[in-house]
């Protein structure tokens, strides 16, 4: 007897299982804005920069993005968060205030969906070189209401650059202050530390300081485990973060990927979820970096780890690479704005027990993403449908589930989503 498929639709704003997750992005943004003799407006353009960048946010989505190396010039802050990391239907980006305590030419800064997170305080905790700013967010999730917080701060550092001894002991000393500052200002927890910490080897104090047991219970580890020197050592080619190109253009470095300047560093609670946030096992990536391109440009082919478009885009973006990882949250984060009427009119065209015909209106075209969730959160099945603007008909296999429950989810490139109700008798 064939199994009856009942597809409800529902209006949720919540997240399919009481534990989430947040997409947390690092990049060296490579003078974003910030016109020197060596990068200018015809090797390091801004406009351009523009729209590498927004392939990138568009296929990413990062939900929490700090960036090292932009012009501290108010005018380019803005123009990142207006036309790229609120384009392509996307509004719910926020930014953190600028600092530039140091009066350097190139500043920190975070954006983040603040559907998800709230920037609760930020502060700049040493200026030694460059600022290092600490971003302190909380969770948007329901428990708030109940006064249980779930907090992740966030340290945004750009190490001095250089190779001399002397640079080593500028970027120790920078990792000194932070340390310092940590053990006498702060309550231990959720800690992040991310950055271009331009090392060439984990013996540098600067590493040593960030993640020995000296630092007490501000203590930060690797999520890799990949300490080593990094410098030109093809053992470490699937942690190369710069450079993108061997050739080089005048603003980016050449020589091709060999070296890992670019981290995102964790403390205990993290690695152990003891506070509620815990680093999702096998997600950290350097975006784009396959292994297989020691001392080569990311772009020779054959390079697969992520589409076409994204990869040309990381090539000519800035000449490293941004690492990306995932934090499970305990607690179900609103979408807010990102659940919008990207689709109209979404039902159910026809039944079978091995189809779901789903009909829906797009006011786009867009790539779609569909799941199917049991109610323990666990997928157990994706598919990827092409939707041309207006009416579009989407056949999907449900033959293999079974009896029980289940959630689809609909999600657009933009990040707007539907979910169905599924019940199979």
């Amino acid at each position: 007897m064939k199994h009856l498929l009942i597809l409800l639709l529902i209006a949720v704003s919540a997240r399919i299982a009481a534990q989430d997750s947040v997409t947390v992005m690092q990049y060296n943004l490579l003078n974003y804005g910030n016109y020197t003799g060596y990068c200018n407006t015809s090797n390091n353009n801004h406009i351009d920069k523009d729209e590498y960048l927004s392939t990138i946010i568009n296929y990413v989505k990062p939900d929490i993005f700090t960036v090292n190396e932009l012009s501290d010039v108010a005018y380019y802050h803005d123009r990142l968060l207006n036309d790229v990391m609120n384009s392509n239907g996307r509004k719910y980006y926020k930014r953190t205030p600028a600092t530039n305590i140091a009066g350097s030419d190139i500043i920190n800064m975070m954006f983040y969906d603040s559907t998800k997170v709230t920037l609760k305080s930020m502060m700049v905790i040493q200026s030694y070189v460059r600022d290092v700013n600490l971003y302190r967010l909380y969770f948007n999730t329901p428990q708030l209401a109940a006064g249980d917080t779930i907090y992740l701060n966030c340290i945004v550092a750009h190490l001095k650059a250089g190779s001399d001894n002397s640079d080593a002991t500028s970027r120790g000393i920078m990792a000194s202050n932070v340390i310092s500052w940590l053990k006498q200002q702060a309550i231990p927890g959720n800690y992040l530390l991310m950055g271009d910490f331009n090392l060439y080897t984990a013996s540098e104090d600067a590493y040593q300081e960030f993640t020995t047991v000296g630092a007490g219970s501000f203590q930060f580890f690797d999520p890799v485990n990949a300490p080593g020197d990094w410098n030109n050592n093809i053992a470490f080619a699937k942690y190369h973060t710069q450079s993108v190109t061997s050739s080089g253009n005048g603003c980016q470095a050449s020589g091709g990927m060999d070296d890992r300047f670019d981290f995102i560093l964790v403390t205990d609670e993290i690695i152990e979820g003891s506070a509620k946030v815990r680093y999702k096992q096998g997600s950290y990536k350097a975006l784009g970096q396959d292994g297989n391109h020691f001392n080569q440009s990311i772009t020779n082919a054959p390079n697969i780890s992520v589409p076409l478009p994204v990869l040309e885009a990381l090539g000519s973006m800035s000449d490293h690479l941004p690492v990306k990882m995932v934090l499970e949250i305990e607690g179900e984060l609103p979408h807010g704005m990102k659940e919008q009427m990207a689709f109209n009119d979404i039902h159910i065209a026809e039944l079978s027990s091995e189809t779901a015909r789903i009909s829906l209106t797009s006011e786009k075209k867009s790539v779609l993403e569909v799941k199917i969730y049991n109610l323990s959160g666990k997928i157990e099945a994706s598919y990827g449908y092409t939707l041309t603007y207006g009416f579009n008909s989407l056949t999907v296999p449900v033959g293999q589930l079974h009896q029980g429950f289940y959630l689809m989810t609909f999600t657009d490139e933009s990040g707007f989503y539907s979910t169905l109700k599924m019940v199979k008798f």
